[in-house]
């Protein structure tokens, strides 16, 4: 290097960092040969903290601000170097600015399913996924655990270290909540405060901190929430029973308007039929041919069974069938004053004012004659 490359150096004494990447975390300010003058101007911006490193030693970190590097502002620096207050030659060391803005819209996930137990459907895997935001909040400490020597630090170099923190946490602390599976969508943010809790005083080890971590989603495997679909459609269908009743009903209905359809035409196919007859005889009379047997009718569908509602003492009980009914007028729990009602009849009747019940009083027998 020639005297001139060396004066030049001597009379560059601004020291600042722009940063356009968004992902840079650290960044080491180039000089040749580390040379810096003393009684430079240091610029830190707002979201930035410089750190002095002095032979592979930290020396002095500095916030947000204007500095002049001089020995009345660099405390630690001037006793590690033993200058005396009117010491003005350049001294070699190194600046790193460190970027202590947050970063924002991390993704972390689960790589394989999560076993816990659950109060309800017992043991079942679970997989999550969500965002997180990290920020440098001890920049001396991240510095000398993490980054080192490393010139231009980013954040895809310690990204994949949190999300193991944070997927390793997440497994420890939902297998002991006792949360269940169907409520944890209700609690993703009491859960996501949970598992950030529990990370922080990881990661301070390192000089960071997490401010905000999300859980955008829970799920099972498709397999187990195929079963819970299953399950959910046969708790909308209601009473099993009733179901199973009115799907009967509504086949029986649609059968009979198919019968009738199939009786139109099955008379139809017979005046086809005899008329082909009838056009078949010879002119003088010959014998006709034997038509075809036609296809026998199909027998028509039972009748619906009504179910039966019962009102006592302000309160309803049923389905019951009419041979339930029977029964239980055998046994005297349903009397002619009870109220009844099935579907298509005009509002509440007694049982002994209903035909199709009355039937079950008069086969009673008579009291006993008196002794």
């Amino acid at each position: 290097m020639g005297i001139w490359d060396f004066l030049s150096g001597q009379f560059i004494d601004v020291i600042h960092w722009t940063d356009d990447t968004r992902d840079t975390m650290v960044w080491r300010f180039q000089r040749e040969g580390h040379e810096i003058k003393y009684g430079a101007k240091l610029t830190v911006r707002e979201g930035q903290a410089a750190v002095f490193v002095h032979e592979g030693q930290l020396a002095d970190v500095f916030t947000p601000g204007l500095y002049m590097l001089e020995t009345n502002n660099m405390p630690i620096m001037t006793s590690l170097q033993h200058w005396d207050h009117g010491f003005q030659s350049p001294f070699k060391s190194e600046v790193y600015f460190v970027n202590t803005n947050r970063f924002t819209n991390l993704k972390w996930g689960t790589k394989n399913p999560i076993m816990l137990r659950d109060p309800e459907f017992g043991p079942v895997r679970i997989r999550a996924f969500g965002t997180y935001s990290v920020k440098v909040a001890d920049p001396a400490l991240f510095l000398s655990e993490i980054v080192g020597t490393d010139g231009e630090f980013t954040m895809d170099e310690i990204s994949f270290q949190i999300r193991n923190i944070i997927v390793q946490e997440f497994s420890k602390d939902i297998a002991k909540s006792g949360i269940p599976v169907l409520d944890m969508a209700a609690n993703t943010g009491d859960v996501g405060q949970l598992i950030a809790k529990a990370i922080d005083p990881v990661i301070r080890q390192y000089g960071l901190e997490l401010p905000e971590l999300y859980i955008e989603n829970i799920s099972l495997p498709p397999e187990v929430e195929k079963a819970l679909d299953a399950r959910t459609s046969r708790g909308l269908a209601g009473n099993l029973d009733d179901h199973m009743k009115w799907k009967a009903a509504e086949a029986m209905g649609q059968g009979g308007a198919m019968d009738q359809s199939m009786g139109m035409g099955f008379g139809a196919g017979m005046g086809m039929q005899m008329a082909n007859a009838m056009g078949q005889q010879g002119p003088w009379g010959a014998a006709p041919q034997q038509p075809q047997a036609a296809a026998a009718a199909p027998p028509p569908p039972p009748p619906v069974e009504h179910v039966w509602h019962l009102a006592e003492n302000g309160q309803t009980r049923g389905p019951f069938s009419r041979a339930d009914l029977g029964r239980m007028a055998s046994s005297g729990e349903l009397t002619r004053e009870t109220y009844v009602w099935t579907q298509g009849q005009d509002g509440w009747k007694k049982a002994g004012q209903v035909s199709e019940l009355a039937q079950l009083f008069t086969v009673m027998p008579p009291p006993p004659p008196p002794m």
